[in-house]
């Protein structure tokens, strides 16, 4: 299970994929096959996690990195450049962010 932490040292991308909602379902398992199958195994992945929206017109992937040079490595990592181009041709458009998580609340 993921966990958000406010650890600085943890970088985190958010990825907006806008998408017609006829190829969503395809993006989503374009996204969790390159997750599971390549990229989760790269140094410095730390977690990711595929969110739908409920009009099926949005894809986010919430992912973490222990540095912004792992995730440079894995974007510039041959076998994870088809999974990148896949992706980019069906989505319309998307939107990565780089952030740090200034705060998470949970219920316990």
């Amino acid at each position: 299970m993921t966990t958000i932490d406010t650890n600085p040292n943890v970088m985190t991308l958010t990825n907006v994929f806008r998408v017609d909602p006829s190829h969503c379902d395809e993006l989503v398992a374009l996204l969790t096959t390159a997750t599971t199958d390549t990229i989760a195994d790269l140094p410095g992945f730390v977690s990711a996690n595929i969110h739908r929206s409920d009009d099926n017109s949005t894809v986010v992937n919430y992912a973490q990195w222990t540095s912004r040079t792992d995730y440079q490595a894995m974007l510039e990592n041959p076998a994870v450049q088809p999974h990148l181009q896949e992706a980019a041709e069906v989505a319309e458009s998307f939107d990565p962010i780089i952030a740090t998580v200034v705060h998470s609340t949970s219920r316990t």
